[in-house]
């Protein structure tokens, strides 16, 4: 009973503090959007960093406007968790207006450490703690005169690719409030999508920026796991969690903005700020006018097979690759089934025992991570059982493959996992190298945006991402199209092979889902987010000359 009143104070308490810093706000952030606001928000993070570095652009104008149609997304779709905009005056009017991202507004990922502000997950118990210290990216971003404006919500334990919790609220996807912007850093997505920021930091452990690109129609790098900044960020919900490395990364609302914005944070050499960052600079790299790239397709991970419009998403980019030069085979890599049982053990090693001990009483969880600790719990000679049943009776080899070695690890154990892991990524090093790859194109995620609620059935389908994480390979997304009802329909003969293709396909409606974003991924080795960066614009390129470019939401406040 004491949990859960506490829980309800933390809520309560949270709640009004938002809405006490929307209202106590100049009235400059009240009303429409003015002709000059609406020019500042057209130009490109290129193009206000180099106004504001000749002075012909102020970075309060810069944060007004961003700051303004921040709130109207908050006001649509509930993106928003810390409003920082009042303190963020501030900080831009002393910025740093000769730095290689000057009068940049940046979006954070509620993890994320701004001091001063609540990191708190979307758990009540992590109300009304403000964090001492800027994280290691914010610090280089303020140095690179970059200004810190807003935190953006996230789904709570953050093992999701839905965004809700009992704290901020559920967030909607700006192209069909119904359905899902994408987990864990869903609320950034959704912000980007509308138009309310043009760049934030997210953080990816098994497709947790890359996902909500995808369902939202945003562009992101998911980098190497020591490429980019991490140290210094709120509590996390699984601390000390290494068997699969989380990324933080830019999440951009283009491509061009994303370029600027790599460059920009890597020109502050990054390893001089965080311990955890290899000294590796930017790389300048240049391949649109090299023909003949060899890329390799996955078509199906052998678990969930692609929807209808992210197979033709897939194969669209497929045929203008092929028709303009480009070498484009379908390959057999190593075992992706084999990845996602590897992954899904090591990330839930401690059997959920970290992310849930944080929990109040009654507090909202994510149905399917309710689901994933139910056959954590359950005991290992039930669940061989339970797998006999499912394999043998049922006929599910896949799905029974993965739930047998559902528990929580002991030490030994997780060594042994380690072991493997190490084992598999040698056999696709030697893979890469045999196939002497210059990329790797595939879908995000088998489906478009899951409804809200939808995780219970889908929290098994993401190893379409989770297979780069284990593999700490570079990884982007880039918008390609949308739904189509009239094309995109599934077939009247279509029979799932498992139940987890099965769980997903039962939220697969392009009548409902008609209109929301569909991206590819394209991925290279370690490292190589210059080369996936060039590789995403090549594609894109070929996307305008065809006419067929994707067209960002836009919505006229």
């Amino acid at each position: 009973m004491f949990s859960y009143l506490a829980h309800r104070r933390g809520v309560r308490a949270k709640q009004q503090e938002r809405q006490g810093r929307i209202d106590s706000l100049p009235p400059v952030y009240n009303g429409p959007m003015s002709d000059f606001e609406k020019g500042i928000m057209a130009k490109p993070i290129a193009q206000i960093v180099a106004e504001v570095q000749s002075g012909t652009l102020n970075p309060v104008d810069v944060l007004r406007a961003y700051g303004k149609k921040a709130l109207k997304a908050q006001a649509a779709i509930n993106c928003l968790t810390e409003i920082m905009i009042a303190d963020a005056e501030d900080w831009a009017k002393n910025s740093n207006t000769k730095g290689p991202l000057a009068g940049v507004p940046v979006s954070f990922k509620d993890e994320m450490a701004i001091a001063g502000y609540d990191a708190s997950l979307g758990y009540s118990a992590w109300v009304g703690k403000p964090m001492e210290k800027d994280n290691t990216a914010a610090r280089l971003l303020r140095d690179a005169g970059a200004v810190p404006y807003v935190k953006t919500n996230v789904p709570i334990t953050l093992r999701s690719f839905e965004c809700t919790n009992d704290v901020f609220g559920q967030t909607g996807n700006p192209h069909n409030i119904a359905y899902s912007p994408g987990g864990s850093s869903g609320g950034e997505a959704a912000l980007l999508a509308y138009g309310g920021s043009r760049v934030g930091i997210g953080s990816d452990g098994a497709g947790s920026v890359r996902t909500p690109a995808h369902y939202s129609g945003c562009y992101t790098i998911k980098a190497t796991s020591n490429r980019f900044l991490k140290f210094g960020n709120a509590h996390g919900a699984v601390p000390g969690n290494e068997g699969v490395g989380v990324a933080f990364s830019p999440m951009t609302r283009t491509l061009e903005d994303l370029e600027t914005v790599w460059r920009g944070i890597m020109s502050m050499k990054p390893w001089e700020y965080d311990h955890s960052v290899v000294p590796i600079p930017w790389r300048e790299t240049d391949l649109s006018a090299v023909k003949g790239l060899r890329w390799g397709v996955i078509w199906d991970d052998g678990v969930v097979a692609p929807s209808p419009p992210c197979l033709r998403a897939l194969k669209s980019v497929v045929s203008l690759l092929e028709a303009n030069g480009h070498e484009v085979v379908t390959i057999d890599p190593p075992s992706q089934y084999e990845g996602l049982k590897l992954a899904s053990q090591l990330i839930y090693a401690d059997g959920g025992k970290t992310m849930m001990r944080i929990m109040h009483t009654g507090e909202y969880n994510d149905p399917g991570v309710i689901e994933a600790l139910a056959m954590f719990r359950m005991p290992r000679f039930s669940k061989r059982l339970y797998a006999w049943y499912i394999r043998h009776i049922r006929g599910d080899d896949v799905y029974a493959g993965l739930v047998e070695n559902w528990s929580e690890k002991t030490v030994p154990e997780l060594l042994t996992l380690v072991a493997a892991r190490e084992a598999y990524r040698a056999l696709w090093f030697e893979f890469w190298k045999t196939q002497n790859l210059d990329f790797i194109i595939t879908v995000p995620n088998a489906h478009p945006a899951v409804p809200h609620g939808g995780m219970k059935e889908g929290w098994k389908s993401c190893g379409y991402t989770f297979l780069w994480n284990l593999l700490d390979y570079s990884a982007g997304i880039l918008p390609v199209t949308h739904v189509d009802k009239n094309r995109d329909a599934l077939s009247p003969t279509f029979k799932p092979r498992n139940a987890v293709e099965a769980g997903a396909y039962r939220m697969y409606d392009a009548t409902k889902q008609h209109g929301l974003p569909i991206g590819v991924q394209v991925i290279s080795r370690r490292y190589s987010e210059e080369k996936v960066l060039e590789g995403m614009k090549i594609v894109e390129k070929l996307l305008k000359q065809e006419g067929s470019a994707y067209e960002l939401f836009e919505r006229d406040d």
